[in-house]
């Protein structure tokens, strides 16, 4: 009886009956990489976010307890602002809370949660090995961004829903007064934060679009998110040059108080609109970057 050599090909391999021809190990799927809510868990038990989950609930404390060591905020000054009527009612206090963090406290954590994704995995040398497992770059990159883009927005809503619990607490539920006079009812009002609160994080799209581009570029997490929080003070410094003219309007930062006319008598979207389509371009194009660098970047670590 003559034996029968083995078959030294392995049940995966190219070229055998039934096996996958590009190699891949039975029941391997790169869509299925890397979920989503794997991700998530990853970024949500990191201290970083719980550090900056805590910061911004305690925020709305910090200014209740300054108005009642202070007292009531004065009006008839000549500029008009949410600052007036922020002790009118839990509405008002949400309002005026989102005004004073929009131009640099809400900037930082989609910095961070931006800036910190990608950088960080490489600057722990567990790039490499996320790649090696095999997750397709693509995949890797939607997967970060997506979750990063979602807790970004969680930090946008956690500010404004806890200063309305607080100040609804503390100065009671009623309607909005408007600054310029004359109140809103406390439903349409609600409805016009929400709005608000929406424009605030298009507006960041640009900022989560440095952070996330800067961290393909570097291994350093502070590089990038400091590189992002940079550009755009740089942005805002530049939108005060009143000699640029109309140029400002193509800045991000110019339209970055553009949610305040929901805060009007009359709901006017005219500046959210413009302000959204630049914020959306520029990120667009900041997250097409990332993606094309990364896809032939070298990953040494």
């Amino acid at each position: 009886m003559t034996a029968t050599a083995p078959d030294p090909t392995p049940p995966s391999a190219p070229g055998r009956p039934g096996a996958d021809p590009s190699g891949a190990a039975p029941g391997y799927h790169p869509r299925r990489t890397l979920p989503l809510r794997v991700e998530a868990v990853r970024q949500l038990r990191r201290r970083r976010t719980l550090v900056t989950g805590l910061v911004l609930a305690a925020l709305p404390f910090v200014l209740i307890a300054a108005f009642a060591i202070g007292g009531e905020p004065e009006r008839g000054g000549r500029r008009i602002n949410l600052m007036d009527t922020a002790t009118a009612s839990g509405l008002n206090f949400a309002a005026m809370a989102l005004f004073v963090s929009a131009g640099f406290l809400l900037v930082v954590p989609v910095a961070l949660f931006c800036g910190d994704t990608v950088a960080s995995e490489a600057s722990w040398s567990s790039l490499r090995y996320l790649l090696a497992a095999p997750v397709p770059r693509w995949r890797l990159l939607l997967s970060k961004l997506v979750v990063a883009l979602v807790f970004s927005a969680a930090a946008m809503a956690l500010l404004p829903l806890v200063a309305l619990a607080a100040g609804s607490a503390a100065y009671g539920w009623g309607p909005l007064e408007l600054p310029t006079g004359g109140t809103l009812p406390a439903d349409e009002a609600l409805g016009r934060l929400a709005l608000a609160v929406v424009y605030v994080f298009v507006g960041q799209l640009v900022t989560a679009g440095l952070a996330f581009w800067l961290s393909t570029v570097t291994d350093a997490p502070l590089g990038a998110v400091g590189g992002a929080i940079g550009l755009t003070i740089v942005g805002n410094i530049l939108d005060a040059v009143t000699a640029l003219g109309d140029w400002r309007e193509l800045l991000p930062a110019h339209w970055q108080f553009a949610w305040a006319d929901v805060f009007q008598p009359e709901l006017e979207t005219g500046g959210m609109l413009r302000g959204a389509s630049v914020s959306v371009a520029y990120a667009l194009v900041l997250f097409a970057l990332a993606f094309r660098h990364f896809r032939t970047k070298d990953i040494v670590s």
